[in-house]
This record gives C-alpha cells, sequence and structure tokens, in this order.
C-alpha cells in the first residue's frame, strides 16, 4: 500500500525509507520553534550528501533551532541551495548561511539581531546569572559561526548585529552573501543554473 507523495517529492511505502525520485525541496517557514520536530525530521528525510533547494519564508525563533538546521545541513552533507523568498530573519539565518548556495529576490528581507532571551518560566537569581553568562559565550560564538558559514568577516556581522540592521536582497547580494533572482525572469531552475 502507499501513501501519498510528500510535498518534498518522495515516496514512501508504509514499512519502507523514502526513495528519492529528484533533488529534494524543503520549506523552512514560520517561526522555528513551532516547527522543530517537523523540520529536523525533514532533513533527516533527505539523503545524506544529496542536492534540493530550501525555501526560506522566516521570522526566526530559538537560536538554538537556527543552529540545529545548520548543523544538520553541514553534518549531512547536503549540497543545498537557499532560496530566501519574503523574509529570512534572526535564527533562520543560520541554515540559509549554511547551505552552499543562496539567493534572494531583490524584495526579500533579512534582519540581523543579537541573540534574545526570553523565557516564559519564573527564574530564579542563581538561574538567571547562569544564563547571563553562558548568553554572553552563545552571543559571540553564534557572531562567529554566522560570519564562518557566510564567509565573512565577523566584524561585518557585528556592525549589522549591533543593535541590528535590517538588509534587502540587494544589499546581501552586494555584500557578495548571495545572487539575486529575478521574479519576472522565468523557471527559478534555470536562474540558479546561471
Amino acid at each position: 500500500m502507499k501513501t501519498s507523495p510528500l510535498p518534498h517529492r518522495f515516496r514512501r511505502d508504509i514499512d519502507s525509507k523514502p526513495e528519492p525520485t529528484g533533488p529534494w525541496e524543503l520549506a523552512i517557514a514560520g517561526e522555528l520553534s513551532d516547527k522543530q520536530c517537523d523540520l529536523l525530521q525533514a532533513l533527516l528525510e533527505v539523503p545524506i550528501g544529496s542536492q534540493g533547494t530550501i525555501y526560506f519564508e522566516s521570522c526566526g525563533g530559538s537560536a538554538y533551532m537556527g543552529l540545529a538546521l545548520a548543523s544538520l545541513i553541514r553534518l549531512r552533507g547536503l549540497d543545498a541551495t537557499a532560496v530566501a523568498l519574503g523574509e529570512c530573519s534572526s535564527a533562520s539565518l543560520m541554515p540559509f548561511a549554511a547551505c552552499r548556495r543562496r539567493f534572494v529576490t531583490p524584495h526579500t528581507t533579512l534582519f540581523f539581531h543579537p541573540v534574545r532571551w526570553s523565557s516564559e518560566e519564573d527564574v530564579n537569581l542563581e538561574e538567571a546569572a547562569e544564563w547571563t553568562r553562558h548568553f554572553k559565550t552563545l552571543e559571540a560564538d553564534l557572531d562567529h559561526l554566522l560570519a564562518r558559514l557566510f564567509d565573512m568577516p565577523v566584524e561585518k556581522v557585528a556592525a549589522w548585529t549591533r543593535p541590528g540592521r535590517f538588509l534587502n536582497g540587494v544589499e546581501l547580494a552586494e555584500a557578495g552573501l548571495a545572487k539575486l533572482v529575478d521574479l519576472f525572469g522565468g523557471d527559478l531552475r534555470q536562474q540558479i543554473a546561471k
């Protein structure tokens, strides 16, 4: 018995692993924290070292989830092409930067900002002090990682993240971090192949 095709171009028998039918496509959309299990599972379902496209439409979310997605892309050797559609901000910048090729439209919005701490739970003084210590280390570590993924100076990342900066697709392309695609230029696959 077969199930219907999955959105990222795989067919699956009930008791078997996915079989690729061509380059895969995934979407990282919405707040990362709301879909963390689904997003991690989707990246685990594509074959190691395979080629595909990840479309981004995300405001970000948990810095840890952004790090986890970027880590999976790199550790599984995925030959991923990133296409930022409307927004690719905050924690979603990590997996975007982890992709081998990156594309934006002139209208894409990307927001770089410092890591933010939020807690919906009561936190005692000792926990808050420990979080503050960890937070400082995490913030510097993620800035260095983002700079390395984008292959740019960490000083440039720091200038964009503090106090925070919105960039559009044209600015990101001018910085050499992505290529522009034309919404009226025909098939995306043909534009990416150039």
